[in-house]
């Protein structure tokens, strides 16, 4: 770990400095060493309130730097902050992404093709049969699986797609510490999934699940996803706040039908009305992101970085938003060709989608 990094962890440690704060000290100060060591005077300028700069220095004696980096080393833990390009690209774009995450295990660039799997905890056996067929099929299709690692739908998402031989990722709401895994009972789960992909969390060693925790971990969820697919959920489940945090992302949001005599069916049900997707197949998310390109992408990506596809569509989008009719118009490629070679480039993080279908150069 470089020496700075041991200095973004510090300022980590519960001084209240959340993801917005933590923004503006990074936009600020050269390097988080300088802001480390600031006075009152330059974290003002830094756009810092009074009341948390006066927490912040009564706090920051209390705090061993080098302890801390120990703690994450015997841990196994490592630390990725929003300027390293391992940052996965899609949470970067959100709103207020966290300044660092956690990670046990590894994230690679192949979980940028990720689909979220979240529902209810008290899932039914129409969901125990629903999760691991979707989920195993996803995949198969080499997108990383992303959820929360909670009882039920999240559970039985994350062992399916460790049984396909997939990746996952499971986004916690407490520390990344081995003694405050949430759920405990699924401890042996979290160190097999951190084999097959990554545990991540923006809370520092030490932080206990609080309630308040998991709203700002769906977050986390939702962006670092393509889209959300949300299996059995009641109207005051958890996992519709991670649609909405998809909603607020422009991600696509998936939904499985259920009976409408069913509780656990009444969110999904609900969100279909207001415009969610409609799925009953792994090949519907696949056929709707483009995602069935994903496999051959990530098999040829390393061989040929490029094509005359990509050529094409780079000498027409700009800075300025052009929508996906313009651009088949002007490159005389056919439409799935385009739609198909967008998906890809976004990926790549050559184009970005600014919803509407409106695309700009990413860099």
């Amino acid at each position: 770990m470089n020496n700075d990094l041991k200095y973004w962890n510090a300022l980590n440690q519960n001084l209240k400095i959340g993801a917005r704060r933590f923004k503006k000290i990074y936009n600020y100060f050269s390097d988080m060493e300088q802001a480390w060591h600031a006075d009152s005077l330059e974290l003002s300028k830094a756009g810092l309130e009074d009341k948390v700069i006066d927490y912040i220095l009564v706090k920051r004696p209390t705090i061993s730097i080098d302890f801390e980096m120990e703690r994450l080393e015997k841990e196994n833990i490592q630390i990725i902050t929003i300027k390293d390009k391992k940052y996965p690209k899609l949470l970067k774009e959100i709103y207020d992404p966290p300044a660092l995450l956690y990670v046990r295990g590894e994230l690679k660039e192949q979980d940028e093709f990720a689909i979220s799997v979240v529902g209810t905890r008290k899932i039914s056996q129409y969901g125990k049969q629903v999760v691991p067929d979707i989920v195993h099929e996803l995949a198969s299709n080499k997108i990383t699986i992303i959820s929360g690692l909670a009882l039920g739908t999240d559970t039985f998402a994350h062992q399916a797609a460790i049984a396909a031989q997939g990746r996952t990722i499971a986004v916690l709401g407490s520390g990344l510490d081995r003694q405050h895994i949430y759920p405990y009972c699924n401890k042996s789960l979290s160190e097999i999934i951190s084999q097959h992909g990554a545990i991540i969390s923006e809370y520092p060693l030490g932080t206990l699940p609080l309630k308040q925790h998991f709203p700002a971990r769906n977050r986390i969820v939702s962006g670092m996803s393509l889209g959300i697919l949300i299996i059995e959920a009641p109207m005051d489940s958890g996992a519709l706040i991670t649609a909405k945090f998809g909603l607020e992302h422009n991600r696509d949001i998936f939904s499985i039908p259920g009976s409408i005599y069913s509780e656990n069916s009444k969110g999904p049900n609900n969100l279909i009305k207001q415009g969610a997707k409609l799925i009953t197949c792994a090949q519907d998310i696949l056929d709707e992101l483009n995602l069935s390109l994903a496999t051959s992408y990530q098999q040829t990506k390393k061989i040929v970085p490029e094509s005359k596809e990509e050529e094409i569509l780079l000498n027409i989008i700009t800075k300025e938003p052009l929508h996906i009719d313009k651009i088949v118009q002007q490159s005389k490629m056919p439409a799935s060709q385009v739609s198909a070679s967008l998906t890809i480039m976004e990926m790549k993080g050559k184009v970005r989608n600014l919803g509407a279908m409106n695309y700009v150069l990413a860099r």
